[in-house]
This record gives C-alpha cells, sequence and structure tokens, in this order.
C-alpha cells in the first residue's frame, strides 16, 4: 500500500502495479480494495503493459476523511494520484465510480487521456427517476440518523437484492465493512449523481477525449440505453456492449478490451 497527501489534506491509500502509460481505477458504490470485486485482479491483467493505480476512494478502507463533502475533493483526489505517479493518465471508472471518472475527465481535460466507463447508472426513465428521487430521500434519513446497516440494505434492494435475503447478507463477515463505508452512498448517490440521476447529456458534449462507453449484454436493461445515450452526446466516443457480462464484469472479458482502447495513439 502506497499513500498521496490529496489538496484538503485527505489521505489516499492506494496500490500501484506494473510500469507503462498511467491507468487509475475507480470503484464504484461499496467498493474499495478491502472489497475487492476484481479491480485487482484487472490491474495484474493491465500491468504488463501500463502502470495501473487503484485508489481507496475518500472515506473508505485506508483513506482518511474530510467534511464537508464535495465531488470536487474527489476530483482533487484523482489529481494528486496521477501527479504522484507521473501523468497524464487513463482513467477507468465501474457504475458509479464511471460518473466519477467522467466528472474527473470533464476537470482535468488534459491531464486524462482517455476515458472508459462500464455501465454509469444514470438513467432518463421518469418512473425509474421518481424512484431515485425517493430512494435518495431515504438515503440522507437513514444515513442523519445513523442507521448504517440500514442504508446498506436500502441501497441493496434498490439494486434488486430481495428483501428476504438482507438478513442473511448482514451475518456475513463483510458486511461490517459495508457498514464502515456507508456514508459514502450519499456521496456517489446524492452529491454525485444528483436529484434524479439523468444522463448529463449535455455536459458530456463538453469531453473532448476518446471515451470508450461500456455496458453488459446480460446487466439491467436500462444501460443499454444508457449507455448509447452517452455514446452519442460524446464527440469522440465509442460503444461496445460485452456479451455475457452482468453489472459486475468479468476482469478476464475486460482487461483485453481496456488494453486495446488504452493503446490507441
Amino acid at each position: 500500500m502506497k499513500t498521496v497527501t490529496s489538496k484538503d489534506g485527505t489521505t489516499i491509500a492506494y496500490d500501484q502495479w506494473g510500469a507503462g502509460p498511467v491507468i487509475i481505477l475507480v470503484d464504484g458504490a461499496l467498493q474499495s480494495r478491502a472489497f475487492d470485486q476484481g479491480m485487482a485482479q484487472l490491474a495484474s491483467m493491465l500491468a504488463h503493459r501500463y502502470t495501473v493505480i487503484h485508489h481507496d476512494r475518500r472515506g473508505r478502507g485506508d483513506s482518511s476523511d474530510t467534511l464537508p463533502y464535495a465531488v470536487e475533493c474527489e476530483i482533487e483526489d484523482i489529481e494528486a494520484l496521477i501527479d504522484e505517479v507521473g501523468g497524464p493518465a487513463c482513467l477507468y471508472g465501474i457504475s458509479s465510480g464511471a460518473c466519477l471518472a467522467f466528472e474527473a475527465a470533464l476537470a482535468l481535460d488534459g491531464r486524462v487521456t482517455r476515458l472508459a466507463m462500464y455501465e454509469a447508472p444514470y438513467n432518463d426513465d421518469s418512473m425509474s427517476k421518481q424512484r431515485w428521487q425517493q430512494y435518495t430521500k431515504e438515503l440522507a434519513a437513514l444515513l442523519a440518523a445513523d442507521r448504517r446497516g440500514d442504508a446498506v440494505a436500502l441501497f441493496m434492494m434498490l439494486v434488486g437484492v430481495p428483501a428476504a435475503s438482507i438478513d442473511g447478507i448482514r451475518q456475513d463477515p463483510i458486511w461490517p465493512l459495508f457498514e464502515a463505508i456507508a456514508p459514502t452512498l450519499a456521496y456517489d448517490h446524492i452529491a454525485l449523481l444528483g436529484e434524479d440521476a439523468g444522463v448529463p447529456v449535455e455536459r458530456a458534449a463538453r469531453l473532448t477525449m476518446p471515451t470508450l462507453i461500456l455496458n453488459g449484454a446480460e446487466s439491467y436493461p436500462f444501460m443499454h440505453e444508457t449507455a448509447k445515450t452517452l455514446a452519442s452526446a460524446i464527440p469522440n466516443a465509442e460503444h461496445r456492449t460485452l456479451a455475457g457480462q452482468t453489472h459486475e464484469v468479468a476482469p478476464e472479458v475486460l482487461a483485453p478490451v481496456l488494453a486495446e482502447f488504452f493503446a490507441m495513439d
């Protein structure tokens, strides 16, 4: 583990693999180096030709936190990593981490050379927007009451975990890790995705770097529509659907796609 200090004094912990052009991997909600859903494996597969960075986002794992939270601070965390390892860098983000990578690419244009996004959970469906508004309202109330476990359960039900299964999941040894970083759900879902989580097409049109928009063929149906909308809005974007993949994409499927895209001139 290595650390770097962000602009506001927050300590950001990270792991580093390989040598070559820099790729920074950006986790989604409730993910961290301690709860790794394939990022370390992905990094090892890319390390033969790239310097790969996987960090604990602020408020998670071995990274510290500084309140109040702002998306701009997480962008500064990524900038600090670029400075530390020597930029510029390519960014890859998954789920809400793809939304953060998008924001960083906009803010750090010139220091981010390529952007890859896997299933950013924007959704333009009107009913989905209403559900999102209700979810974020309930999430904020639970976190304000320090009901961290209930906040995690609320999120899990949002993404399709049956309510009847939640009690069993609470007994898993991983559950305390989820509760510890539960406040970061507000970072991703209230601050980052916003009031209705709609696709940010006007802002996407401002991206200048080559961008790869990815979704899984077996994932939530709206992800395909979101990916198409994003790819149409971004001037220099391509869209690919990965056969057989769900929202939890397999590193062995993803790695060659990213390696090819990040290697392009």
